[in-house]
């Protein structure tokens, strides 16, 4: 199975196009006769309540699957409008995509896991969509917010929350803290955040791991964005996992690198044309090396990002912009 931690599309009504290749690369790979050795346990019309056809799509008689794909919906393509309905709901009203995660209350949260079973190994996954920082943080700090555990044998259930939320701080209570979350859990696949941290985390406090598999291509020419980005192959049996990092191949390079005049011998206002040779080698420097580490995948993009801080200020703090 295929699990997204949110924002599949950029938008929360994005382009026919956009769509269009959306539907058709989940046709191409997820749909066929392979069959599927995943049992579905718990109660699918309180899984799926938004969906109009409350139920997994891979146990649907008029459709084929052969890998399903869940999502929870992120920030850039929530539900809104008319109906409060996003892209998600297009494709599950289709049977592409099993969306879940849909919190429809602004005071209160109640999080039913979906219960998969594959042989001795039980799956309990929670899916939480995004919902304002603020809001959410409101309503753990108040207790409204509640998972449901399974009934029966509840300790050897493995425990996964698909969770779309900052989680760094960028203020009091517009981010998510770790020791929010229940300490039953044992992992958090965190989205939202684009910088690639995909390997667990152990958090000592609550004895859970993170995986924050970050953003599939560069939206931003931040620092966060320039790291390699990957997906996981998670895999679990009993209580223990193993998660796998793949690197994405056909995403075009970023390269960000920052030069502080004042760690060099370099003066902009004494030859500025000294600088701009430096800036082209370093620039020259970057594409070599974009070159070396190309995958070699012909759908990668050959000329890569490359963004280049030029970072100086005088013994009077004023800054000059000088054309490079």
């Amino acid at each position: 199975m295929v699990l997204l931690g949110g924002d599949l599309f950029h938008e929360n009504k994005p382009s026919r196009k956009a769509m269009h290749g959306v539907m058709a690369l989940i046709r191409r790979y997820c749909m066929g006769d392979k069959p599927i050795q995943i049992e579905f346990l718990s109660d699918q019309c309180v899984n799926f309540a938004s969906s109009k056809f409350a139920h997994v799509n891979y146990e649907d008689p008029n459709l084929n699957v052969s890998i399903p794909l869940f999502s929870i919906h992120g920030n850039h393509d929530d539900p809104s409008g008319l109906g409060n309905m996003c892209a998600l709901d297009i494709l599950s009203v289709a049977g592409l995509v099993n969306y879940f995660g849909k919190a429809t209350s602004l005071e209160s949260v109640e999080i039913s896991p979906i219960l998969l079973q594959k042989g001795r190994t039980k799956l309990a996954l929670y899916g939480l969509g995004s919902i304002r920082d603020e809001r959410l943080h409101r309503i753990f700090r108040d207790g409204n917010l509640s998972m449901l555990r399974p009934k029966e044998d509840k300790d050897s259930w493995f425990n996964v929350l698909v969770f779309h939320q900052n989680r760094s701080k960028h203020g009091e209570t517009n981010y998510i803290p770790e020791q929010f979350l229940d300490n039953f859990l044992d992992l958090i696949i965190w989205g939202h955040e684009h910088e690639c941290k995909i390997d667990p985390s152990w958090n000592p406090e609550r004895k859970f791991f993170v995986s924050q598999p970050g953003s599939s291509i560069a939206t931003s020419l931040s620092e966060g964005e320039s790291k390699q980005k990957h997906v996981c192959l998670l895999q679990i049996r009993d209580k223990a996992m193993k998660c796998t990092k793949i690197r994405l191949e056909t995403v075009r390079q970023f390269y960000l690198e920052e030069i502080v005049l004042s760690e060099t011998s370099l003066d902009p206002v004494d030859n500025v044309e000294t600088l701009r040779i430096y800036c082209e080698e370093k620039v020259e420097n970057l594409l070599d090396r974009a070159a070396e580490e190309h995958t070699g995948n012909p759908k990668q993009p050959k000329k890569p990002l490359i963004r280049l801080k030029v970072q100086y200020v005088t013994h009077y703090q004023r800054h000059y912009t000088v054309q490079i």
